[in-house]
């Protein structure tokens, strides 16, 4: 039983590629408007071979987590300052509720006059669109701690600091973890449009550099690269939820 649960979710798309090779295999499916899967195996053993793609791996991931880091600090931090204070609430959270609400891409060319085509605004991008889902669930899930449980906490003394770390904080956990899952598809969605600003490396400067010598089996390994990506920090994202969570019934096996 526990090896057909990890075994179904990967049935579709086995089962996909499969059907895909199937078809590329009888050219049902032009190469130059999809390449078999084949053929996309075959360059990524090249690029690995070369010692391209971990290359391009690392400079996209080091970016993500550059991003991650800045803007999930500064969201996590603007979410417990508004979630326990409200004069904080008060000074910060319709400012940011505004900024929240203009599409982070849309100031790419904003982005590129105060930056340049350098790091520094790739990362800006990235840290703007995680800031947001971690800030609010990180508000959300301080502001939905159970009252009862706070005034339990100050019956048996607990002052601030304790009240926080002892209460507050673990109940706000689950809606935290939950804003960091978020928070991490938005990385690499991002991640996908910034690289495009002149990159010079990396997997968005790999499918550019692909598409301008029509290497369509590129430029597909680099999407299955940013997919592959996005579920090994959302797997990663859930062991967090389970390793920090285990005090929670929905978290236990």
């Amino acid at each position: 039983m526990r090896f057909v649960k990890k075994v179904a979710p990967w049935l579709l798309p086995i089962s996909l590629l499969l059907i895909w090779q199937f078809f590329a295999y009888f050219d049902w499916i032009s190469s130059r408007v999809l390449p078999a899967p084949s053929d996309i195996v075959t360059s990524a053993i090249r690029l690995v071979s070369s010692g391209d793609m971990f290359e391009h791996i690392w400079v996209s991931t080091e970016r993500a987590l550059l991003g991650l880091a800045i803007g999930g600090t500064i969201g996590f931090i603007f979410g417990i300052l508004n979630g326990v204070s409200k004069v904080s609430e008060t000074i910060f959270d319709s400012s940011i509720q505004m900024v929240r609400n203009i599409p982070h891409l849309a100031l790419i060319p904003l982005v590129i006059l105060w930056f340049g085509i350098g790091e520094q605004g790739k990362i800006f991008l990235i840290a703007l669109g995680v800031l947001f889902p971690i800030y609010l669930n990180t508000f959300h899930g301080i502001r939905s701690v159970d009252k009862q449980l706070i005034e339990m906490g100050k019956s048996y003394g607990l002052k601030k600091v304790a009240l926080f770390t002892h209460i507050i904080l673990p109940g706000a956990l689950p809606s935290i973890l939950v804003g960091l899952r978020y928070g991490l598809g938005i990385m690499w969605v991002t991640l996908i449009v910034a690289e495009t600003i002149s990159a010079h490396a990396g997997i968005g400067y790999l499918a550019m550099d692909a598409r301008e010598f029509m290497q369509l089996d590129v430029v597909m390994l680099t999407i299955i690269l940013y997919a592959l990506l996005g579920k090994l920090s959302d797997w990663i994202a859930k062991l967090l939820e389970y390793r920090f969570l285990k005090w929670n019934p929905s978290y236990q096996k």
